[in-house]
C-alpha cells in the first residue's frame, strides 16, 4: 500500500475516533434531569429552531447555529450541516423531542424557549455544540445549563471541529456587518453609567453589559479588565444604521448578556 493511501486511511481512522469521542462526550453533557413530556416535531427550521406538530416554534436555549441563506444573503458556513444534523438527531428519536422549558418560556418573537432531549435523555444542544455546529450563547434567566454546554463546546474547539476548524474570532477592525460574532481585542477603558458597564475595544467596538444583566457579573472583575485582552461573543449592533452614533463613539456595539459570553485571554 502506497504512502498516500496509508496517510488517507490514517486520516479517516483519526476522524472516526474524533467523531466517536465527541459523541461519547456529548452524551455526558447536560443529561435529562427527569422524564420530560415528549412532543412530535413537524419540521426543522434551522440548526437551533424547530416547529412542533401543535404549531409552536421552539428556539433551543444555549445554542446559536449559523444563519441559513435568506433575503439575498448566502448561508453561513455549516448552516446547512447544523440543520441536517438536528434533523438526524430528531429523526433517530422517531421524530419526537422532550422539552425542558426555560425560566423565561418565550422570546420576543413568541417562540417557545426550551432545552431539547432525545429518548435516551441526551441533550440535543450539547450534541450540536460538541460537533462544532453552533456556538454557546447565554441570556439570563435561561442559564441553568451554561456550564455543561460550555464543556460541550470545548470538545469541538479542542478538536477543531466544524465551526472551529478555522478560528471564527474577529478583531474589531475586521467587523463589516452586524449579527452574531466572536470578537477579541484589548480593553482600552471601562466605564459605568445608567446604561450599564461599557468596555471599549479600541475606537471601533464597545462591549455593553446592560443594567439588567449586571447581577450576573462581578463588577470589580469587569473594571479590572482595563488594559487586558478579552474575547466576547454576541449579536453585534451597527449603531450607524440607527443614527445612534455620536462623535467619538464606536460604530459597533456588542451587548454581553452573561459572564460566559466574556472571557479573559492570556
Amino acid at each position: 500500500m502506497g504512502g498516500s493511501s496509508l496517510l488517507k486511511k490514517a486520516s479517516l481512522v483519526g476522524a472516526f475516533f474524533v467523531s466517536a469521542f465527541c459523541l461519547a462526550s456529548a452524551q455526558a453533557f447536560c443529561p435529562e434531569p427527569s422524564q420530560l413530556p415528549s412532543f412530535s416535531v413537524q419540521r426543522i427550521v434551522d440548526g437551533d429552531t424547530l416547529r412542533l406538530q401543535d404549531g409552536r416554534s421552539v428556539r433551543l436555549i444555549g445554542l446559536n447555529s449559523p444563519e441559513l441563506g435568506r433575503n439575498g444573503r448566502s448561508a453561513e458556513a455549516f448552516a446547512e450541516a447544523a440543520r441536517r444534523r438536528l434533523s438526524e438527531l430528531v429523526a433517530a428519536n422517531d421524530g419526537r423531542v422532550g422539552l425542558r422549558l426555560g425560566r423565561e418560556p418565550k422570546d420576543h418573537y413568541g417562540r417557545t424557549l426550551a432545552h431539547a432531549y432525545d429518548g435516551e435523555g441526551r441533550n440535543l444542544e450539547a450534541q450540536l455544540l460538541a460537533e462544532g455546529l453552533g456556538y454557546l450563547v447565554a441570556i439570563a434567566p435561561n442559564v441553568a445549563l451554561v456550564e455543561c454546554l460550555q464543556a460541550a463546546e470545548r470538545v469541538a474547539r479542542q478538536a477543531r471541529l466544524g465551526l472551529w476548524r478555522r478560528s471564527p474570532v474577529q478583531t474589531p477592525r475586521q467587523l463589516s456587518r452586524g449579527g452574531f460574532a466572536l470578537i477579541e481585542g484589548r480593553v482600552g477603558r471601562v466605564e459605568r453609567n445608567r446604561g450599564g458597564v461599557w468596555l471599549a475595544l479600541g475606537d471601533a467596538v464597545v462591549l455593553r453589559v446592560p443594567p439588567q444583566a449586571l447581577d450576573g457579573f462581578d463588577i470589580g472583575w469587569l473594571h479590572s479588565l482595563a488594559g487586558r485582552h478579552v474575547a466576547a461573543r454576541g449579536w453585534v449592533i451597527d449603531r450607524s444604521r440607527r443614527a445612534a452614533v455620536k462623535p467619538g463613539q464606536a460604530r459597533w456595539m456588542l451587548p454581553v448578556t452573561h459572564e460566559s459570553m466574556l472571557e479573559l485571554l492570556p
